[in-house]
């Protein structure tokens, strides 16, 4: 009888690198899950889709409070009008979990109520010669112009962030322009948003309660 002959193996043993040889694969090496960067990038948060890299959500959201609403809530305008800087520090915890409030609050009493104080005292004192008020008066317009751009970027983040227009005009304009009414806006609208996600209280009901199977219970009189 002729021998019989097998037909070759069609599987081999895998490992590693398969150019040079190497420590084989252990069991279940070959299981693990496969990174898609595809698959993770930014998901809606209402269908839960992957969204391409170029998506920008729509920003026509109205702000539920004017730039001029200060006055409706009183302690926050209290806030906002006696100590800014503890308000703009607030905010900006707020915004970034990151960042304690202190941080921003020493920088906005530094530069802005600085800056202030300091253009007041130039006004009062006139002694001082023509030629150093007007450069510590452009110094003070190009330290302003500064802070309203830094304080616009956060002004932007709440914007991103509850996908609010550009209300009344650009962020780093309503900064240098009404920046203290700017502060309490964005104060009150986060605080509204805020309230909004806040849970109703659910209403406690009492369960039912638990029947045990067992013998019914014998009555103290007997019938006859």
């Amino acid at each position: 009888m002729a021998e019989e002959r097998h037909p070759p193996a069609r599987y081999v043993k895998l490992s590693r690198n398969q150019d040079s040889p190497a420590e084989d694969i252990l069991p279940g090496e070959l299981n693990q899950p496969v990174h898609v960067p595809q698959l993770h990038g930014r998901r809606c948060p209402e269908c839960g889709q992957v969204l391409p890299e170029s998506h920008h959500p729509p920003a026509d959201e109205p702000w539920t409070t004017g730039i001029c609403g200060c006055t409706d809530e009183p302690e926050s305008c209290r806030t906002g009008m006696f100590c800014p800087c503890v308000l703009f520090g607030r905010n900006v915890e707020a915004l970034r979990e990151d960042i304690p409030w202190t941080a921003p609050c020493v920088c906005h009493a530094v530069f802005v109520e600085g800056g202030v104080a300091l253009g007041i005292l130039t006004a009062i004192f006139h002694g001082v010669d023509p030629g150093s008020s007007f450069l510590i008066g452009e110094g003070l317009m190009f330290s302003w112009w500064l802070c309203g751009a830094y304080t616009s970027i956060f002004r932007q983040e709440l914007q991103k962030k509850y996908h609010l227009k550009n209300s009344p005009c650009d962020p780093c304009m309503v900064h240098c322009c009404l920046h203290w009414c700017a502060n309490c806006q964005e104060h009150r609208e986060r605080r509204g948003h805020l309230m909004e996600h806040i849970d109703v209280s659910a209403t406690i009901v009492d369960p039912p309660p638990v029947e045990e199977m067992g013998m019914p219970r014998e009555s103290s009189e007997c019938c006859f």
